[in-house]
């Protein structure tokens, strides 16, 4: 779904609402991080399964002078929460669902106050009570359960009809409610009042972290309050690749930005040495699916938390590095596959106002509805992000009390040589790196619609829902023959049994053009869409 051009600003979002809660910021006169805000806080309340207050946040931010900011709102794990204590309990991997599993402290409302301070530095002047005014209004007034939410829910069922409070809220007499069933938030919708009033910060420091505390004490979640009172969000350096069409941005660990920059300037470098090559052929395929390939296994060596990494990750996209990744694609035959997939379900959105300012934020709980866990005090339902550690001090990315946990959320942003600043980004776990880079060279290298870039048939390369099979699957758009070539060269491809597939995430994308028109559009694979003024 795609609407404008836009004059004052545009939103791209994955739920009707959240666009809807945008676009009446601006209306009032607020900017692009004010609709963000707006936004965030609106898809919360009416799209749990994909995101909630108790996550995570990271956000990239074009200011109009061509700065771009970098905010990362990523909890680390609680203070309980040591590789002696799980091992005690009889685990040998990280639990995924249940209070063992709610063990980082949730960082995304922190964000919302960073951002909401650098709102007010560029001039902006809505108070907290209208940007979240639609959030609390869904919440408190209830909101019809979509296709996406009723099927996860009953495909989770027994993993998560247990976890505290879990029924309370998003069960209907202990069954998965119907698509279009109503239901409503209203613990949520009172802590959103309260923020309004008293400030973000009250969810670290105040009331709010008081009573969510002793929620997740109660339960038995590793989170203690001090580790609330620990907490704040951090602007962080974007990474930048410098690019044949501009300059691209995203977020460093433990993000896998450095992955989506990775395979963008791989790609970039492969178009230089062997010409360019059609969307929807094999060729490009190829180049892809290899230059990912290439990404993640320098991801998976290297990223880990900021203040725990072993170099700068912004060496891995000098020219020499992706030279030497770009010359070791063979061009005529599959690297062998697989490695270990991450899963993940996020939301991407999208902002942009007529002054420049770009907005590129991503949210998450980690796993469909994350942990299972809400506070029946607070309204939150608390992530499970903390699963990505490990159990083995040795590893990459160890459980220790205060260290951020791997993220497969990375928002994306280029500023183009033809003037435009692109914001763009997608969910979908380990396949985000890899639509990102589809959607960037479909629209922004070929010239391809943004919508009908987004609506494209979509591959993913790592194990997808449900199935034990780790190898390129395609949507069932794609031409048979196409298949076939990849798997001549030794891609382990198929098809799944779907023409638009959730599993290939949900993308978006929001434009600032140089004569201060917008636009966007957001994918059909999700229920949202862009709106602006």
């Amino acid at each position: 779904m795609a609407q404008g051009p836009f004059s004052r600003g545009v939103i791209a979002a994955p739920h009707t609402t959240a666009a809807e809660a945008g676009r009446q910021i601006f209306a009032e006169g607020g900017n692009a991080i004010e609709a963000m805000i707006a936004a965030a806080a609106a898809i919360a309340a009416v799209y749990p399964h994909m995101t909630h207050v108790g996550g995570d946040g990271f956000w990239l931010i074009h200011e109009p002078g061509g700065k771009v900011r970098g905010i990362e709102a990523a909890g680390f794990a609680g203070e309980r929460a040591t590789i002696r204590a799980y091992r005690d309990r009889g685990y040998d991997e990280m639990p995924t669902r249940g209070p063992l599993a709610a063990l980082t402290v949730p960082g995304a409302i922190g964000g919302w106050r960073m951002a909401n301070a650098m709102a007010k530095a560029a001039g902006g002047r809505l108070p907290r009570s209208v940007l979240l005014e639609p959030a609390m209004r869904a919440a408190r007034e209830g909101y019809a359960v979509t296709r996406s939410q009723a099927r996860l829910t009953v495909d989770k069922l027994y993993e998560l009809k247990d976890c505290p409070g879990f029924a309370d809220l998003f069960l209907v007499d202990g069954k998965a409610p119907a698509e279009g069933t109503v239901l409503k938030q209203p613990q949520l919708a009172a802590s959103l009042d309260h923020m309004a009033r008293t400030g973000f910060e009250d969810v670290y420091r105040g009331d709010i972290a008081r009573e969510l505390a002793k929620d997740l004490e109660l339960i038995g979640s590793p989170v203690t309050r001090a580790d609330l009172q620990a907490y704040y969000a951090i602007e962080r350096t974007p990474l930048s690749l410098d690019h044949s069409l501009g300059e691209v941005f995203n977020m460093p660990p433990p993000t896998q930005g450095l992955a989506s920059l990775m395979i963008l300037g791989i790609v970039d470098r492969l178009e230089a040495m062997y010409g360019p090559v059609t969307p929807e052929t094999p060729g490009f395929v190829h180049r892809l699916v290899e230059a990912t390939k290439r990404a993640f296994i320098v991801r998976d060596s290297f990223v880990t938390d900021f203040d725990h990494l072993a170099g700068d990750p912004q060496a891995y996209l000098a020219e020499t590095a992706l030279q030497r990744e770009a010359t070791a694609v063979n061009m005529r035959e599959a690297l062998a596959w697989p490695q270990r997939a991450a899963a993940g379900d996020t939301i991407w959105m999208g902002a942009a106002d007529a002054d420049g300012r770009v907005v590129s934020y991503i949210q998450s709980i980690y796993w469909e509805f994350g942990s299972g866990c809400i506070s029946p005090s607070t309204g939150f339902l608390m992530q499970n992000r903390g699963a990505s550690f490990a159990l083995d001090p040795k590893a990459l990315n160890p459980l220790e009390p205060g260290r951020r946990p791997f993220h497969t959320l990375n928002p994306a942003l280029a500023r183009l040589k033809d003037g435009r600043v692109f914001g763009y980004g997608t969910m979908g776990g380990e396949g985000q790196p890899q639509t990102q880079a589809m959607v960037f060279e479909r629209h922004v290298r070929h010239g391809v619609p943004l919508a009908e870039a987004l609506d494209r048939p979509r591959w993913l390369l790592g194990r997808t829902w449900g199935s034990t099979v780790t190898g390129l699957r395609f949507e069932n758009r794609f031409d048979e023959s196409l298949v076939r070539e990849l798997q001549r060269i030794g891609h382990a491809a198929d098809f799944i049994g779907e023409s638009y597939s959730d599993t290939m995430g949900h993308a978006g994308g929001v434009t600032w053009f140089p004569d201060q028109s917008l636009d966007g559009a957001h994918d059909p694979r999700a229920d949202g869409g862009a709106s602006g003024l």
